[in-house]
């Protein structure tokens, strides 16, 4: 089986980005044929028991075309102005299309401060987590009505990476105007070749990217090559494809060797750690018993409330915290489920008690070993 296949048979958890130029008949308006048909390749693909987070640009593009505008404006409140008249449409279209397959959709708007934020990371994570175990096709796109950087700067080819990342996704795909990324720029040399599969790490990628190719859309095929690059860091592969092929997503998803292929060629945990390891902001700390330092550095396992002894510190959901033993020695440093209000009213008991305590369970773990690493020697 070749490396291409192997990548499909194991994909889980897609994230699909389609541009604001594919989407948007070149400004005219959404291209309501087209978004049918990728309607319709999603459902086949999330009935074949693959989840589904769909990122999608166009609302600025949307409120551009019913605004009668033809080039996109360059002051903030017309840009947060278009965005609020388009979002409408856009999520609109799409929720009809898929309710053809009998999907629900759901609409997720983000910053990519909610995705720097910790606290906001983690309920950004929580809640996607839930809706894709709910069945439903969440649909992400910048919050472009309050944000001022993202609309001049941002594209969503990044904000797809983020998500890659958020919900630990196994695979990327990402449809453009061009049918992947090329040693050259194509629309200038004929003997341009196509990358059908590299390394996502590779650094000299970058030096074929160009800048954005239409005035509708913010990205380019660089902000591509840098969402591959992002999205590695968690494990995920990345596909760059052209949007405007027949049948592009099955025909992706059956295997076929479509489009630009950017592998992960990382631990998928290890960059998350290496940050944990790295963060000198403590907000607090909890002394536990011989019983959670023991599961922590021999089993590899999460800290549960049952394993805490004390809480120190006045911290909130998604701080760094350090865990240290009844002799002060640090154990390990996490990212915090509960705020320390939380965690001393739920210290040493089990998870199934925190309900009872709080009135509410976000995770049972007060640090996921997902988010965890230990800053000891394991004998």
């Amino acid at each position: 089986m070749n490396k291409r296949s192997d990548i499909i048979k194991n994909t889980k958890r897609c994230i699909i980005k389609i541009g604001s130029a594919l989407l948007t008949s070149n400004g005219k308006g959404l291209n309501v044929e087209a978004i049918n048909d990728w309607v319709k390749q999603l459902a086949s693909i999330k009935q074949s028991g693959v989840e589904i987070v769909l990122v999608s640009s166009g609302s600025v593009a949307e409120g551009m075309s019913r605004m009668g505008w033809d080039k996109r404006p360059k002051t903030l409140h017309e840009l947060q102005a278009a965005a609020a008249i388009g979002q409408a449409g856009l999520i609109q279209t799409y929720q009809h299309n898929f309710e053809q397959h009998q999907l629900q959709t759901a609409q997720i708007l983000l910053t990519h401060d909610d995705l720097s934020n910790r606290q906001r990371y983690l309920n950004a994570r929580s809640t996607l987590r839930t809706l894709l175990k709910l069945n439903t096709i969440p649909i992400v796109n910048e919050n472009d009505t309050v944000a001022l950087e993202e609309i001049r700067l941002g594209d969503n080819d990044t904000l797809a990476a983020m998500v890659a990342n958020l919900v630990d996704a196994d695979l990327l795909i990402i449809l453009t105007d061009q049918d992947g990324l090329y040693d050259k720029d194509p629309r200038k040399f004929v003997d341009a070749k196509l990358i059908s599969l590299d390394s996502a790490s590779n650094e000299t990628l970058l030096g074929f990217a160009g800048s954005a190719g239409t005035h509708i859309g913010t990205g380019g095929m660089r902000t591509k090559v840098l969402a591959a690059q992002s999205a590695a860091r968690s494990g995920c592969d990345t596909i760059i494809a052209a949007g405007t092929e027949s049948n592009i997503l099955t025909r992706i998803m059956e295997g076929e060797a479509l489009g630009t292929l950017l592998t992960a060629d990382c631990e998928p945990i290890k960059a998350r750690k290496q940050w944990i390891s790295h963060q000198t902001n403590i907000m607090g700390q909890l002394t536990i018993d011989s019983g959670a330092e023991s599961a922590l550095l021999k089993g590899g396992r999460s800290l549960l409330p049952v394993g805490v002894n004390h809480v120190d510190g006045d911290f909130k959901r998604g701080d760094i915290v350090n865990c240290v033993n009844s002799k002060g020695v640090l154990i390990c440093r996490g990212v915090i489920n509960y705020s320390s209000k939380e965690c001393r009213k739920i210290q040493g008991l089990a998870s199934t008690d925190i309900v009872n305590h709080l009135g509410y369970i976000d995770e049972s773990e007060l640090i996921h070993r997902d988010n965890l690493v230990v800053l000891v020697s394991v004998d």
